[in-house]
C-alpha cells in the first residue's frame, strides 16, 4: 500500500467502528558521505519510516504504530490502539476539527545534485580543514542530508501532507599550538545545497576552534557574560519547555501564570515562527493538521503566550498555536520549531568573558527549576578587545534572572539545529553579570 491508501484504509476502518482516529505517516531518508585522507571512507543511505494512530474511544485515548502497510498490520494496529485506549482511566481526550491543507513541498530540487557532486562536498571539506598546519587529526568531515516526508489525516477533516529538508557540512578535529591541544566540533546545516560552501566552512570551522588554542584557567567571580549566538541557542533549547503548554499544564513551569508579567529585560523578545522561508525548523502544519503560524513568547521583556496543541490549549483555555508535536511512534507533545531571540541594535563587549561553547546542557540544565551550572569555553575580553581564550571553567545561574539582566543584544541573527526538527537563532547575547566557576 502507498500512504494514500494506508491513509484510507485506517480512517475508514475506524469511522465504521464509530471512533475518532488521526494518522500521522512519515518518510525519512537520510545520506551521508565521509572522507578520510582524501578518499571516500563510508557511504550511507537509509529511509525509514511508518504510520502511527491516535484513536478516541468515548473520550480515552490509544496509539499504535506500524512501519508494515499491509491491511492486516493496519487492521492490527488500529486494534492495539483501541485496546490501549480501553485500558486509560482519563476520558477527556478529543480530535481537533480539521481542514484540507494540500501538499506542500519545502524541497523542490534543492537537493537535486548528482552524489558525486555530495562526495566531493565531504572531500573538498576534509581537504580544507587539512590544510591548516595546526590540525593534527580530522576524526570526522561529512556531507549529509535528510528528507521528511509527513502526512497527517483525521476523521475529523484534516488532511494534509508536507516535504522538507536540510543539508550540512559536519566535522570534529583536533588542533595543536605547541603544547596545547584542542578538540573541536562543528556543524553547518542549510535548507538548500547550493547555500553549502565546503571550503568556507571548514575555515571557519578551523578559525573557530584555533582561536581557543594556548587557553589559560579562569578565575572564579562574577563577570559580565557575553554568549555567542551559537552558544546562547544551545542555552535556549534547555529551558525552552518553560514555554510550552504543555509543561505549564502539568505544573513543571515557572512561567504559569505570569502571562502579562515582566519576565525578561525590556530589550528581549522571543519568538516561534514556523513560516520562516528556509527555516531549519519551517513546517506548514502540526502534527494534528493545525496551520502554523509565529507565536510571540515574550515581547519587549513581557510574557505574552505559550506553545499549544489542542489538548493544552483547550486545559489552559488558550488559542492553539498549532505546535502539536508527534512522530508516528509516539504519543501527543508540544514543540518548537524556529525559536528566536529577536536581533537587537548591536553592541561591543568591553570586559569579561565571551562564552563560544557550552556543554553538558542536558545535564548540567533543569527547565523545572531554571537552575544551570555548564561547563564553558570562551574569550576574555579587556579594552573592547579579545585579550587571550579561557578554559576549566563552568558558568552557572538562574535562567529567568539571565533573562532579566539581560544588556545588549547583536545586530545579527544566527541560527543552530538543536535537535531534530527544532532550531535556534541568537544574536551576541550580553548578560550585566553571570557567575563563573574556575581556577
Amino acid at each position: 500500500m502507498t500512504f494514500d491508501e494506508a491513509k484510507l484504509h485506517i480512517l475508514n476502518r475506524a469511522q465504521t467502528r464509530g471512533i475518532g482516529a488521526e494518522v500521522v505517516g512519515q518518510r525519512q531518508r537520510e545520506l551521508t558521505a565521509r572522507a578520510h585522507t582524501g578518499r571516500l571512507e563510508q557511504l550511507t543511505q537509509a529511509v525509514q519510516g511508518g504510520v502511527g494512530v491516535r484513536v478516541v474511544v468515548g473520550g480515552r485515548v490509544g496509539y499504535a504504530y506500524s512501519e508494515e502497510l499491509s491491511p492486516a498490520a493496519l487492521d492490527w494496529m488500529l486494534d492495539e490502539a483501541i485496546e490501549n485506549a480501553s485500558l486509560q482511566r482519563e476520558a477527556t481526550g478529543f480530535l481537533p476539527a480539521g481542514s484540507s491543507l494540500g501538499r506542500q513541498d519545502l524541497v523542490g530540487d534543492a537537493f537535486a545534485a548528482p552524489l558525486e557532486a555530495k562526495v566531493q562536498a565531504a572531500l573538498g571539506f576534509e581537504g580544507t580543514l587539512r590544510e591548516d598546519a595546526r590540525v593534527k587529526q580530522v576524526m570526522l568531515a561529512a556531507y549529509s542530508e535528510r528528507v521528511w516526508d509527513v502526512s497527517v489525516a483525521s476523521t475529523e477533516g484534516a488532511d494534509g501532507s508536507y516535504r522538507r529538508g536540510i543539508a550540512g557540512m559536519g566535522g570534529s578535529i583536533v588542533m595543536q599550538e605547541g603544547t596545547s591541544l584542542k578538540q573541536g566540533w562543528d556543524r553547518r546545516w542549510v535548507t538548500d545545497l547550493g547555500m553549502l560552501d565546503p571550503g568556507r566552512t571548514a575555515l571557519e570551522f578551523t578559525e573557530r576552534t584555533g582561536r581557543l588554542l594556548g587557553a589559560r584557567p579562569l578565575a572564579t567571580g562574577r563577570y559580565p557574560a557575553y554568549f555567542e549566538p551559537r552558544a546562547f541557542a544551545h542555552l535556549l533549547f534547555a529551558f525552552w519547555s518553560m514555554w510550552s503548554g504543555k509543561a505549564v499544564m502539568e505544573g513543571k513551569s515557572r512561567l504559569a501564570g505570569r502571562l502579562g508579567e515582566r519576565v525578561a529585560a525590556p530589550i528581549v523578545t522571543l519568538i516561534d515562527d514556523p513560516t520562516i522561508s528556509g527555516g531549519l525548523g519551517t513546517r506548514p502544519f502540526d502534527a494534528e493538521g493545525v496551520a502554523t503560524r509565529p507565536q510571540t513568547l515574550v515581547e519587549d521583556g513581557v510574557l505574552r503566550g505559550f506553545l499549544t496543541n489542542s489538548e493544552t490549549a483547550r486545559a489552559l483555555d488558550l488559542e492553539n498555536t498549532g505546535h502539536a508535536s508527534r512522530n508516528y511512534r509516539g504519543t501527543l507533545s508540544v514543540a518548537p520549531s524556529n525559536l528566536y531571540v529577536r536581533a537587537g541594535t548591536g553592541f561591543k563587549p568591553k570586559r569579561g568573558v565571551i562564552i563560544t561553547e557550552v556543554t553538558g546542557v542536558h545535564a548540567g540544565a533543569s527547565a523545572i527549576t531554571g537552575q544551570f551550572s555548564l561547563q564553558a569555553l570562551g574569550l576574555w575580553v579587556e579594552g573592547g578587545e579579545v585579550a587571550y581564550p579561557v578554559e576549566n571553567f563552568a558558568v552557572a545561574g538562574d535562567f529567568l534572572t539571565l533573562l532579566q539582566n539581560i544588556s545588549g543584544l547583536g545586530d545579527a541573527l544566527e541560527w543552530e539545529l538543536v535537535w531534530g526538527g527544532v532550531a535556534c537563532g541568537a544574536p551576541l547575547v550580553g548578560v550585566a553579570e553571570l557567575s563563573f566557576a574556575g581556577a
